[in-house]
């Protein structure tokens, strides 16, 4: 049986967190400086999770990360400088009616997989693909350290940054699992490079 817990969320469109990897995160508004503190008190936990809409109250994905509060600078107008490292990736069940200024859920926890690996000739062809895609972008990579890199490092890391729609980055967030997320990273590179300089919004259908 899943585990089950109440989650603290962040709702912030375009930022995505995977297990293992880190996100460094300014944060600023009073509310969401409670949510910090309120962390910091119990578990030093929160969750990261994308809205439909920029917007006070929208609507939620169903899936985020759970983050934990690895470092914290507290600055002397009660602002915080927090790196979040990424614990599991959760479904949200319901959405509770609290008294606290941000929001929160009860989640199940998704499993994950520990060491996942994709085939040499997929990551023959994700290399490849990322290649042109960063040479496309104007991006300055160092290959040599990429290729250093785990397969799980590797596609979870490009997947965190890659500069896609939110829909898209949700998509890959929701992978079951790695082999499926790098063919989608790979469909997805291939995408945005062939509009590379058209300025209208795109999703992947």
């Amino acid at each position: 049986m899943a585990e089950t817990m109440r989650v603290s969320i962040f709702p912030l469109s375009g930022a995505m967190l995977y297990p293992g990897l880190s996100l460094p995160l300014h944060i600023f508004e009073p509310r969401y400086r409670a949510m910090v503190s309120d962390a910091l008190a119990r578990d030093r936990r929160i969750g990261m999770i994308q809205p439909h809409k920029a917007e006070d109250g929208a609507p939620l994905y169903d899936v985020g990360t759970l983050g934990h509060i690895q470092e914290v600078e507290a600055l002397p107008d009660g602002r915080f400088n927090i790196v979040l490292v990424g614990e599991a990736r959760f479904r949200i069940l319901r959405e509770m009616t609290v008294v606290t200024p941000f929001r929160q859920v009860e989640a199940e926890l998704l499993p994950e997989a520990e060491h996942q690996i994709i085939s040499a000739v997929e990551r023959a062809m994700f290399e490849r693909e990322a290649r042109h895609f960063a040479d496309a972008q104007g991006y300055a990579v160092d290959w040599e350290q990429v290729t250093r890199l785990d397969d799980q490092s590797l596609i979870n890391g490009v997947a965190q940054i890659a500069p896609f729609d939110a829909a898209s980055k949700q998509a890959l967030l929701e992978c079951g699992d790695l082999g499926e997320r790098c063919e989608l990273l790979v469909q997805l590179m291939q995408f945005y490079g062939r509009r590379d300089g058209d300025e209208g919004a795109a999703t992947l259908q």
